[in-house]
């Protein structure tokens, strides 16, 4: 199910932003397909990248946590180097010759490895918050979250925020420890857009309905053009008149809106069935793994990449802020892509593990 479930959204990002991208791709002199072709690439990297994973067992991942997250660190400091490049007022992306990534989708995997296997090594003290917020909150999380803010990156911080308290929720961490730590995130996040005129204009355009048409409002108002113009089953694939250069970021952020246009009211409910199915079958992963690493590492990926669905299909419907998030498995972006895929093997890996525990648990039962 999760392997059927993850090809049929990357099969269906695939074919949109073939479609989306294909106008943009064309006056930036890459041919009609230069957005599909470069996103299929990452498509034909990610995948055996996830089949590797998916066979990896449970303890490579126990073990090399700690690994993991030094290198993810190191690849986010990048960006502060001369190979780090400004996308968007966001510093949060490296290039390295043709060759371009952005280093926190990596470090959103290792972070929440990391946090499984800290819960996992910690479990006699959990209960105590200062057990269960040290080293996590105080100060891994601290450190991987400011190198991603140092960046401008406000979008991608609150995602990864969010994730982490998902891996904690579903590791087990006490209720004391989740609310100190989501009053000190709310407090944190209030901090960073009251100093932020970018961040309070887009609130507060938000709030007001987007009224500035011509300046912040354009994108928001231009993706709901595109949902509303789509009906209820959509102007044909190829169809949209938003995508020729009307809707910014239509191959990526917005590429839900595209979908609404093209496919209708039908279409965009069924990436939303797909999402919430993803969600129900790893929370069955969660119920059947052997350890709080499992549970942790799961749930963490689940708020990761279901949460970080919502909040980007909840943008373009108009409910949230422009935060600037991608859909993950779906957008455009290769990094992304890959490190979605890869997180999708973990969950695979500790499935696996758990089919092997409730095995040995019914064997157990037999012979009692």
């Amino acid at each position: 199910m999760i392997y059927a479930i993850t090809s049929l959204l990357v099969g269906i990002g695939l074919i949109m932003v073939l479609s989306s991208s294909s106008i943009t791709s064309y006056l930036d002199e890459q041919g009609f397909f230069g957005g599909f072709w470069r996103q299929a690439t990452y498509a034909v990297i990610g995948i055996p990248l996830m089949l590797i994973a998916a066979a990896f067992p449970i303890r490579f991942w126990k073990k090399w946590a700690w690994v993991l997250l030094s290198f993810g660190l190191m690849l986010q400091m990048l960006v502060f180097t001369p190979l780090g490049i400004e996308v968007y007022g966001n510093r949060n992306w490296i290039q390295v010759g043709s060759i371009g990534g952005q280093p926190s989708e990596m470090l959103k995997l290792a972070l929440i490895v990391w946090i499984g296997a800290i819960l996992l090594r910690k479990e006699p003290l959990l209960g105590q918050p200062k057990h269960e917020l040290i080293p996590i909150i105080f100060p891994g999380a601290l450190i991987a979250l400011g190198l991603v803010l140092l960046g401008r990156d406000l979008g991608t911080t609150l995602v990864m925020g969010v994730t982490v308290l998902g891996a904690m929720y579903f590791g087990g961490v006490s209720w004391k420890a989740l609310g100190v730590t989501t009053l000190g995130a709310v407090a944190l996040a209030a901090l960073f857009v009251v100093t932020s005129p970018n961040r309070m204009n887009r609130l507060f355009g938000h709030v007001t309905g987007n009224e500035d048409y011509s300046g912040l409002g354009w994108q928001p108002l231009h993706g709901l053009w595109a949902l509303a113009g789509g009906g209820v089953f959509g102007v044909g694939l190829g169809g949209s008149k938003a995508k020729w250069s009307w809707l910014p970021a239509a191959d990526n952020d917005y590429i839900f809106a595209i979908i609404g246009e093209e496919l209708g009211l039908v279409g965009a409910l069924l990436v939303i069935v797909l999402f919430v199915a993803l969600a129900a079958v790893m929370l069955r992963v969660i119920a059947r793994a052997r350890d709080r690493f499992g549970r942790a590492v799961v749930g963490g990926i689940l708020v990761w990449i279901v949460g970080q669905a919502f909040i980007n299909i909840g943008v373009v419907i108009g409910v949230f802020p422009v935060l600037g998030v991608p859909l993950p498995l779906i957008s455009s972006g290769g990094t992304a892509l890959i490190a979605c895929l890869l997180a999708m093997g973990v969950v695979v890996s500790i499935a696996r593990d758990g089919s092997s525990y409730q095995a040995e648990l019914a064997a157990q039962g037999a012979h009692s």
